[in-house]
């Protein structure tokens, strides 16, 4: 069974992300901030990381600057979903992530981004590659 990471310090947000991939038939991981989320990824090893930009101890930019900065895991399929994340912003061009998604998104959206990331598998995040999964365009 696919295992699925959330990281997101949004109580309520959080257990809804975790109901719908559950019954998706994922297996969900859930950390409440980055640190603990970067600590689960290198113990776990999950098939894919869905982050929420904003939260203690770790953002989730540092997240994943310091998932892609680890050889054992930087291939690991990560998305973001945040809902303070503003069209243009400079750090979604640099993010080296599979997919950028927009709170409040709708649950289908959420299942085929991840369930598609996971299918795809660990690859490589240079700067040349252009997400198809995005909301907003990102290169990866």
């Amino acid at each position: 069974m696919a295992v699925l990471l959330i990281a997101e310090d949004d109580e309520d947000i959080a257990r809804v992300l975790v109901r719908v991939f559950k019954r998706a038939g994922l297996t969900v991981l859930r950390a409440s901030d980055g640190q603990a989320a970067l600590e689960m990824i290198l113990l776990e090893r999950p098939d894919a990381v869905l982050t929420d930009l904003g939260m203690p101890r770790m953002d989730g930019w540092a997240l994943i600057e310091a998932v892609r900065g680890h050889p054992e895991v930087q291939d690991t399929p990560m998305a973001i979903l945040s809902g303070h994340l503003h069209p243009g912003d400079p750090r979604a061009e640099t993010a080296k992530v599979c997919a950028i998604l927009l709170k409040p998104c709708p649950n289908d959206r959420l299942l085929a981004t991840m369930t598609g990331l996971i299918e795809a598998g660990p690859h490589g995040h240079d700067s040349t590659q252009v997400s198809c999964y995005s909301d907003m365009p990102v290169s990866v």
